[in-house]
């Protein structure tokens, strides 16, 4: 029988993190040191739709969406092969009609920089699935709980976001500022991922006027928030819960990662 893989979520950062060697990237490359998936889903915080769409394609092109890096990202290919198989079951699993069989997308750096550190040589077929950006939070909370039986396919499922994203905060000055909303919000997650507590999370925009003004300003537009609720919803009760890394840089970005399960 094959095992029940964990669920991931890794705070990403910039694109840069591709080729660097800091404490984010080791513990991430830690985080499949024994274990071997057939095939990976990944839930990035890069690819927005109106609907909802899976990559089907055999080779997914490595996408370059950002602007102003070195040229040597632009020239990185992560030659990870798809799977239409695993694109065609994640159709079926999920509670919704609309689901676009993808041919043009490919993998962006919201995987691809992730992946680069999880599986070096890129062996692993990669599989995308789009946010709806038209849905509620709790909506993608509960598509993941639907694509929670891939966990027992041999599907290794992985959330790539930032739980605190403000860009237009961050102090490119100081590399360890840390805005005290953003503490606030990335302790709250933290707090209530180990409690296994997740409606808060889900509704991450209610609670008390202090908590609710820190999570406006942590996640002020949703894209990279989102990536946690599928990986929440794809968590079961009796999982191991793992903080790999929790530490807020550049003022207001979080890399917070956590795996769920062994």
């Amino acid at each position: 029988m094959t095992a029940t893989l964990p669920v991931i979520f890794v705070g990403h950062g910039s694109p840069l993190t591709a080729f660097e060697d800091n404490q984010f990237t080791r513990g991430w490359s830690q985080l499949t040191k024994a274990i071997q998936p057939n095939a990976v889903l990944c839930i990035s915080a890069h690819w927005c739709t109106q609907g909802t769409g899976v990559t089907a394609m055999k080779s997914p092109r490595t996408i370059h969406d950002f602007h102003g890096f070195p040229e040597a990202l632009y020239q990185f290919r992560y030659p990870a092969p798809g799977s239409p198989e695993l694109g065609q079951r994640v159709k079926e699993l999920l509670p919704t009609s609309d689901v676009v069989m993808d041919q043009q997308w490919g993998l962006d750096h919201g995987c691809w920089a992730v992946m680069k550190h999880l599986f070096p040589n890129a062996e692993v077929p990669v599989v995308q699935l789009s946010i709806d950006m038209t849905r509620e939070p709790q909506w993608h909370y509960d598509i993941g709980k639907a694509l929670q039986p891939l966990r027992d396919q041999g599907v290794l499922i992985i959330g790539s976001g930032n739980v605190v994203h403000n860009l237009r905060q961050i102090d490119f000055q100081n590399e360890s500022a840390v805005f005290p909303w953003a503490k606030t919000f990335n302790d709250h997650v933290h707090e209530c991922i180990q409690l296994r507590n997740h409606q808060p999370l889900i509704d991450y925009t209610q609670g008390d006027s202090t908590l609710r003004h820190c999570a406006l300003l942590s996640v002020p537009t949703p894209d990279h928030y989102y990536p946690l609720l599928y990986v929440l919803g794809a968590s079961d009760a009796n999982d191991a819960i793992e903080i790999v890394l929790d530490k807020v840089v550049l003022g207001s970005i979080s890399m917070l990662s956590v795996k769920l399960g062994v």
